[in-house]
């Protein structure tokens, strides 16, 4: 079988790592730069496999369309899945996904984000520029001794607690299946989760979207912190209700938020709008606050990390065509 294939949301430097990759399996790959949608989900039609991003939204009624035009796999060139209908997708397609691909990248990302808000590296930056060489107002403080709270320890958030622990930070941490003998190894105190809400200088979101953790930052949650908490969040948009988030940062219950992700991101996120009138009332508010750093789901974005998703995807298109285990195969209620 020689498989053609469809790859979505192409940016220059998905068609650059992934023709490398592809000068060993020579698939056949057909590039197209379109989010997939339901409008234009025609654009599968004569293909067996879809290659999709974060940002392409598959329903079950968009199922049933790509199962009905042959699609066979849908490979997911990032670790989340939220995206996807996978309960449509039973006895039908199979997905698959990068469970891992640079966990470092996205655990260095989450402490820039840190660094940058406690010293006001954004802010000096552009008062520089201006030859303002005043200190007013970028006073930040020491980690050294601060208490870091990190909600979600697999891969990325075991390599984002070693580097904490490099700041002699006191680390606490919440998992629902806890890793006790890491824990044990790097030092570091699994508490529930209103211990790391209230105990924590700075939170970091590293866990997955879930029935469970949507909206695990709000109104309710934001109430048990210490004022003046940093929130960051690597993780996905929904984990955070960002309305209440506005509220805290109004009121300076949280005093800083470093966001790579948003709950809408699909309409902005990897795209230049910078010609155009921002009609997200939400993220335009966010952009005001002078205490918050926005990146457009950035964290990923190293050469290493962009070489693996492509090395993992394709692997993971081999494997299919090859009738292997699929490794990587995630779907409705697996064990």
């Amino acid at each position: 079988m020689k498989p053609k294939i469809a790859f979505f949301d192409t940016k220059p430097y998905d068609k650059e790592y992934f023709n490398e990759i592809n000068k060993t399996y020579h698939f056949d790959i057909t590039y197209f730069r379109y989010h997939l949608t339901p409008e234009n989900i025609v654009l599968a039609k004569g293909f067996n496999i879809i290659i999709i991003f974060v940002n392409d939204l598959i329903n079950g009624k968009m199922m049933k369309t790509l199962a009905d035009y042959g699609i066979k796999l849908i490979a997911l060139r990032s670790s989340g899945f939220n995206n996807i209908d996978l309960k449509s997708a039973l006895g039908k397609i199979k997905v698959v996904r990068v469970p891992a691909y640079s966990p470092n990248a996205i655990a260095e990302h989450t402490v820039a984000l840190m660094l940058s808000l406690n010293r006001k590296i954004h802010r000096a930056y552009f008062r520089t520029r201006d030859a303002n060489f005043s200190l007013n107002g970028l006073l930040g403080f020491d980690m050294y001794g601060k208490t870091a709270g990190v909600i979600g320890t697999g891969r990325i958030g075991k390599a984002l607690i070693k580097i904490l622990k490099g700041f002699d930070m006191k680390v606490i941490a919440f998992d629902k299946y806890p890793d006790d003998e890491f824990a044990r190894a790097t030092q570091f105190d699994y508490l529930p989760l209103e211990e790391i809400f209230k105990q924590s200088d700075i939170i970091s979101l590293n866990c997955p979207l879930t029935t469970e953790t949507e909206y695990l930052i709000n109104r309710n949650t934001i109430a048990l912190m210490k004022k003046g908490v940093m929130i960051i969040n690597t993780g996905r948009g929904k984990l955070i209700k960002t309305s209440d988030l506005i509220q805290a940062l109004k009121s300076g219950k949280v005093g800083s938020a470093g966001l790579d992700v948003y709950e809408e991101e699909s309409k902005f996120f990897f795209e230049d709008l910078s010609d155009r009138v921002l009609t997200d009332d939400v993220l335009a508010r966010l952009l005001t606050f002078n205490n918050v750093i926005i990146t457009s789901h950035q964290g990923f974005f190293t050469r290493e990390a962009l070489y693996n998703i492509a090395q993992t995807t394709m692997q993971n298109i081999q494997d299919f065509i090859d009738n292997k285990p699929l490794v990587n195969e995630v779907c409705f209620n697996c064990p």
